[in-house]
């Protein structure tokens, strides 16, 4: 069995991370109905995804330039 990389780690982790974060914003926005904070709730959870990328992104650039 090889031993996975760090960076291939990063990444599975980033995408799961991702995916949980827009599977629970779904959930979270359906079940809220017709409350309002309960919707709110969701969307705010859905801008997680975006921001859990692109620390994924920055974190796997800065250990690309740091192995130059």
């Amino acid at each position: 069995m090889t031993p996975m990389s760090p960076d291939l780690i990063l990444k599975g982790t980033a995408l799961f991370a991702a995916f949980a974060s827009f599977v629970l914003s779904v959930t979270i926005y359906f079940r809220a109905g017709d409350d309002i904070l309960g919707r709110l709730n969701g969307i705010y959870v859905g801008i997680w995804v975006p921001s859990i990328l692109a620390l994924a992104a920055v974190i796997l650039i800065k250990s690309a330039k740091s192995e130059k």
